[in-house]
């Protein structure tokens, strides 16, 4: 159940964190997300400002998690939006089923089907109107959690398309003319890969963090949280592995180019631990074990094999 948790109590610490196989409302699993000061201040910063707050960083660095956290640490509902090529800004506001509403208004024209008492409920225009995850939460009595990621998917156009939505915490619905105020102001979540530039606009609405990738330290305190009572030497070994495979790709590559995440370092571990440490720890000394769950290009695989036969 949510808690109704008041404006004076709204602030995020990274401190509270799921229980392993904790699953959410929907059924999603949970996991722990363990954020640095400078993320904890940069959240706390947009709820109290009211701003959303753009995040950028590496591809699997966590930026797409930090809304689930927040959400289960506030006790708030979340509202994600996924962003594709196609998506359009009015998506995340509502959709109009014009096409229902016209088979309907045909069928009642026929007098077929339709019954009397549903005259009035198809003669409305906003029995059409379908809420999309902003439009929900301005309708929420609860600050809502609301996730806009990759947003860089979308068209050029897109962000300014939210200008109005996102600093006046307003829209109108066009077929029905009625206008959606937020009754409490959302906590946004802007995710980027930086793909694309946003215009300056948008940018200027917005508060700005860059998460960066986690230290060495702060890597094996990651894997220690999403698989307690791993034997210590077999985390602290792989975390080095992880890393050297990181700085080999970072000379290969450069700092713009893709390199294994954090995401990818809790797959990779998931799959050492379902072997008997004595023989992880050996194939941690060769050649990358289970190599596909960190590489992902045949050029990945190329350069590390290389690597492997100058040592």
């Amino acid at each position: 159940m949510v808690k109704n948790i008041t404006q004076k109590q709204l602030e995020y610490t990274g401190k509270v964190q799921p229980q392993v196989g904790e699953r959410d409302t929907t059924g999603q699993l949970l996991y722990p997300y363990l954020p640095n000061e400078e993320l904890i201040e940069a959240v706390n910063l947009a709820i109290y400002l009211e701003r959303p707050l753009l995040l950028k960083g590496e591809p699997g660095c966590g930026k797409t998690r930090l809304a689930r956290a927040v959400a289960y640490e506030l006790g708030l509902p979340l509202e994600a939006w996924y962003i594709k090529s196609t998506t359009r800004a009015k998506d995340g506001l509502y959709n109009y089923d014009a096409v229902t509403r016209l088979r309907d208004a045909q069928l009642a024209a026929t007098g077929r089907i339709i019954k009397d008492e549903d005259i009035p409920r198809i003669s409305d225009p906003a029995t059409y109107v379908k809420w999309g995850p902003l439009g929900r939460a301005f309708q929420n009595e609860q600050r809502t959690v609301v996730l806009i990621d990759e947003i860089d998917k979308a068209d050029i156009d897109f962000p300014n398309d939210l200008l109005l939505e996102l600093d006046e915490q307003r829209f109108i619905v066009e077929e029905t003319g009625q206008e959606v105020q937020a009754k409490a102001p959302p906590i946004v979540f802007i995710t980027s890969n930086d793909e694309k530039d946003l215009p300056d606009a948008f940018l200027r609405r917005c508060l700005f963090h860059y998460v960066e990738f986690p230290s060495p330290p702060k890597l094996v305190e990651i894997v220690n949280n999403h698989f307690p009572d791993s034997p210590k030497a077999l985390v602290d070994k792989a975390v080095v592995r992880f890393l050297k495979l990181r700085e080999e790709m970072r000379k290969d590559k450069g700092e713009g180019g893709k390199k294994v995440s954090t995401s990818e370092l809790i797959d990779w571990f998931r799959v050492l631990r379902r072997y008997p440490q004595d023989e992880v720890l050996a194939k941690l000394d060769g050649k990358l074990p289970f190599a596909g769950v960190l590489l992902k290009s045949w050029d990945d695989h190329i350069r590390h094999l290389r690597e492997h036969l100058k040592s």
